[in-house]
């Protein structure tokens, strides 16, 4: 009941999945990435223990089709999953169980794999692709939007539309995005808002956030008071 498009950007080494879908939180579900591993969206009849399951047998060394046959092992509901992966060679393998509902299946890109299922047909999974494939100039997570806008245009979950994410790491322990629309009318359209939103104000926040290169980040009061005064505002440490 979902479509989505894992990604590698080999220059950024940032890994991306984005997804959309009839059902409510979508991005509470589906989308897992790890900083130099890889990124899985787990859908259909989710099982949220294989999205860590196949992170963990890529970060162990398994391509990706051995790593999620590995997760899927224990899991007696297989055929209700649907399963895919890219990893930090830019290999991507997936999973569609027996009875997940048409339209089912998926494409496979460079460093890219789209894949869905309760879909108004195969032109979602081929438009997402194609869309991506052709924004080879863009961010990762332009290149995704563009990528799930056009998926929707070919007729998305045949269903109807509810919620989207968006998820995105380069080299931290943590997202550098994670943009959520848990319910809305036009999901992607509001994913686009809150993109841009992140687009506008990550660059200033990374510099002054933590990262394993700057543990602390930027810790100069009179330099995060001067952001402050450039937004309009009085505030103040204490000091």
């Amino acid at each position: 009941m979902t479509w989505s498009i894992v990604a590698f950007d080999r220059t950024t080494g940032a890994f991306g999945v984005a997804v959309a879908t009839r059902a409510f939180a979508v991005g509470a579900s589906c989308p897992f990435v790890r900083a130099g591993v890889g990124a899985v969206s787990t859908q259909s009849i989710t099982n949220r223990y294989l999205g860590p399951a196949v992170l963990d047998a890529l970060a162990r060394g398994l391509a990706p089709a051995a790593a999620i046959e590995s997760a899927l092992a224990g899991d007696d509901g297989k055929h209700l999953r649907q399963v895919h992966a890219v990893d930090a060679k830019g290999r991507t393998a997936a999973w569609t169980g027996k009875h997940c509902v048409d339209w089912c299946g998926d494409r496979a890109g460079q460093q890219a794999h789209v894949t869905g299922n309760m879909l108004a047909g195969a032109a979602t999974v081929d438009a997402t692709l194609a869309a991506y494939e052709a924004a080879s100039a863009l961010t990762l997570p332009e290149r995704m939007m563009q990528a799930m806008e056009a998926g929707e245009a070919a007729g998305g979950d045949r269903r109807g539309r509810q919620s989207a994410a968006m998820l995105m790491t380069t080299s931290e322990d943590f997202p550098d995005l994670n943009l959520r629309v848990d319910d809305a009318v036009a999901p992607l359209g509001e994913l686009r808002r809150l993109l841009g939103l992140w687009s506008a104000t990550w660059p200033a926040r990374q510099a002054m956030s933590p990262s394993r290169a700057n543990p602390s980040g930027n810790t100069d009061l009179d330099a995060i008071e001067a952001t402050w005064r450039a937004q309009g505002l009085t505030l103040q440490f204490r000091r």
